[in-house]
Order: C-alpha cells, then sequence, then structure tokens
C-alpha cells in the first residue's frame, strides 16, 4: 500500500468520522428539548397524509386519483417529500448557520451540506416504521418492487448532493435566493407526483413531468407496494437529470467556494 493511498485513507476516514459528528449533533440539538421527539419525524407527513386523504376521498370522492389503501399510497411518497423540501430548506443556511466555525476549521465545506442529507435520511429513515404499519394495517400487499425502495433512497441522496452543492453557495452570494427556493419548493409539491400518480398525468404532459427526477424517485418509492406505478420514462429521464444536477452542483460549489468564504 503506498504513503498515497494512507493518507488518502486517513483523509477519507476523517472526512466520514466529521460528517458523522456533525449530523449526530444536529440530531441531538432538535431532540433534546422536545417532548414528542422522535415524533416528530412523522407527524408532519401523517398530518399532511391525512388532510389530502380526507379531501381526495371523503370530499371528492378522488374520481380515479392514486391507488388504494389511498392513505398508504399518499404516505409513500410524502415521508421522502419532506426529506427533499426540508433537505433543500436547509441548504438554503447551510454555510450562514455555522459561518463562523466553517471559516475558522479546515473541515472540507461540502460536509456543511452533506450533513443536512444524512440528518434529514435519518430522520426518513426513522419514520419508515410508521410506513410499514400503514401498509400492513390498510392491506397493501408487498411484490417484488419493494427491493427497489433502498434503490430510491440512494437515487434521492444522489439528486440533494448536487442541489445541496448548487443552491447553498448560490444562496450566500445572492440572499434572494433563500426567499426564491421556497416559493419553488411550495410549487414543486403540486407539479410532482405525491397526491397523485405519474401515470394519472395526460399523457401529453408524461415527457415533461419525467424531467422532474422526483417523479422517477417517488415511482421506485411506490412500485412495491403498487406495482401499476413502474414507469420507465421517469426512472430512465429522472435518472440522466439527476446526473447532470450533481454535475453542474461540483462544479458550481469548486467554482465559487473561494467567493463564499470572503463573504461569510
Amino acid at each position: 500500500m503506498t504513503v498515497t493511498a494512507v493518507r488518502g485513507g486517513g483523509i477519507s476516514h476523517r472526512y466520514f468520522h466529521s460528517l458523522w459528528l456533525l449530523s449526530a449533533r444536529d440530531l441531538r440539538v432538535r431532540y433534546a428539548t422536545s417532548v414528542l421527539g422522535y415524533l416528530w419525524s412523522v407527524l408532519d407527513p401523517l398530518v399532511m397524509s391525512a388532510i389530502y386523504w380526507f379531501v381526495f376521498s371523503i370530499v371528492f370522492h378522488r374520481k380515479g386519483i392514486g391507488e388504494d389503501p389511498y392513505i398508504v399510497f399518499l404516505i409513500t411518497a410524502l415521508l421522502p417529500w419532506v426529506w427533499f423540501n426540508t433537505a433543500v430548506g436547509d441548504f438554503t443556511r447551510a454555510f450562514k448557520k455555522d459561518a463562523r466555525l466553517i471559516r475558522s476549521t479546515a473541515i472540507p465545506r461540502s460536509i456543511w451540506v452533506l450533513r443536512v442529507i444524512v440528518t434529514k435520511g435519518l430522520e426518513f429513515t426513522f419514520a419508515i416504521p410508521v410506513l410499514v404499519l400503514f401498509a400492513v394495517f390498510g392491506g397493501a400487499t408487498v411484490n417484488w418492487g419493494i427491493l427497489l425502495f433502498p434503490v430510491a433512497m440512494i437515487w434521492q441522496a444522489v439528486l440533494l448532493i448536487g442541489l445541496g452543492l448548487l443552491i447553498a453557495p448560490l444562496c450566500v452570494l445572492w440572499t434572494d435566493l433563500e426567499r426564491t427556493t421556497a416559493l419553488i419548493l411550495r410549487a414543486l409539491f403540486y407539479v410532482s407526483p405525491v397526491i397523485y400518480s405519474f401515470r394519472d398525468l395526460p399523457e401529453a404532459l408524461h415527457w415533461v413531468a419525467a424531467l422532474n427526477p422526483l417523479s422517477g424517485i417517488f415511482a421506485l418509492y411506490r412500485v412495491g407496494l403498487f406495482p401499476g406505478q413502474w414507469q420507465p420514462e421517469p426512472v430512465i429521464v429522472g435518472a440522466v437529470v439527476t446526473l447532470v444536477f450533481l454535475a453542474l452542483g461540483i462544479y458550481t460549489f469548486r467554482s465559487l467556494e473561494r467567493d463564499v468564504l470572503k463573504e461569510l
């Protein structure tokens, strides 16, 4: 083993160790003074699911939107949506929140983006047992597609890495982007197949909707319980778009890192 490899391994170990320490700290701070603690990880998507279930199932009688059991259909996408939404929201403050610590340490700056993904991803993972309970008591049937659930998690993490490396430095240099991002997220919820499925959209909109990587990600999350949700277009196109975001994020982060440090 060469000296370079040893050094590289040491750097890699320190990187992941620092990432884990920062992520664990975020979780401890969030839940230290909370009475409900872990329940906060699932309360938001559960309340949202209950509201949309009532509106579409009871008030509008759903009219062919989604699949039965609809509450399970909702939760299967709302849980990863909360991970996506809260992570992107935190990206806009990733550097400003700990500006003094970022300036005074030699920790790679990308860690401040990745720790958001890890923290919110762990909260998503903690909420998966709730989805399992609803699937069991709701009468959903598990099929081979459940093997794609971890693939969806990895895909979503890669998408968030690209977006985080893109959004975090830009929000330091242009503060208006924080509010702009919040508005985009609000619109993105309704144009993503959360309360409906990709196949519920008019066929003319399929290729446009496929450009949204969340369409393919949510399809992979759902296919293990709802096999009819498998659609190749959003998976293939969304994967390509995700790689584009990843490349763009890496390029932007490397190009703006010095400017960001000066601004902080």
